[in-house]
C-alpha cells in the first residue's frame, strides 16, 4: 500500500472537521442561535465580566469581529457591555436573562449535538481519539 492510496490525515481530517462544524452549526440555528453567539455566550458565561480583548482570545477571533458580534447580541438583548471603572478602555461583558436564557437552550442543542455525534462510539475510542488529535495538533505547533 502506498501513501496515496487513502487520503491524506489532513485532507481526511479537515473534511471531517468541516462537515461536522456545518452540522454542529445547523442545530445552532435550529435552536435559534449561531456558532458565534453560542462560543460568545460559552466564552462570557465560563468567565465572569470578561472584557472583549480576553473574549476574542478566548474564541480565537479578532477583536473587530468579535466587536460586530457583540454589537448584534447587545441589539438582540443578550448581553450588556460596560466600561470597566479601573480602566475607561476596557469594556466588560455580562449576560442579560435573556442571554442566560439563549445560552440555556443551546447548550442543550450542544448536548444533543454532541451525543449525537458520539453514537457507536465507546468512551475508550473517545478517550483515544482525543489523544490522536492532541498528537495531530501537537505536531503542527512545533
Amino acid at each position: 500500500m502506498t501513501p496515496f492510496d487513502r487520503p491524506p490525515v489532513g485532507m481526511n481530517l479537515g473534511r471531517t472537521a468541516k462537515l461536522v462544524a456545518q452540522a454542529f452549526d445547523a442545530a445552532l440555528v435550529e435552536a435559534g442561535g449561531t456558532l458565534p453567539v453560542w462560543l460568545t455566550l460559552l466564552s462570557v458565561k465560563s468567565s465572569k465580566l470578561a472584557n472583549q480583548r480576553e473574549l476574542a482570545g478566548m474564541i480565537g477571533i479578532q477583536g473587530a469581529t468579535l466587536t460586530h458580534h457583540l454589537n448584534a447580541m447587545e441589539t438582540q438583548g443578550l448581553l450588556t457591555r460596560r466600561r470597566d471603572p479601573v480602566n475607561r478602555r476596557v469594556h466588560l461583558v455580562e449576560l442579560t436573562e435573556a442571554g442566560e436564557a439563549m445560552f440555556e437552550t443551546l447548550r442543550k442543542a450542544a448536548l444533543v449535538f454532541d451525543k449525537r455525534l458520539r453514537v457507536g462510539l465507546p468512551d475508550e475510542r473517545l478517550a483515544e481519539f482525543a489523544q490522536v488529535l492532541a498528537v495531530l495538533r501537537a505536531n503542527v505547533e512545533s
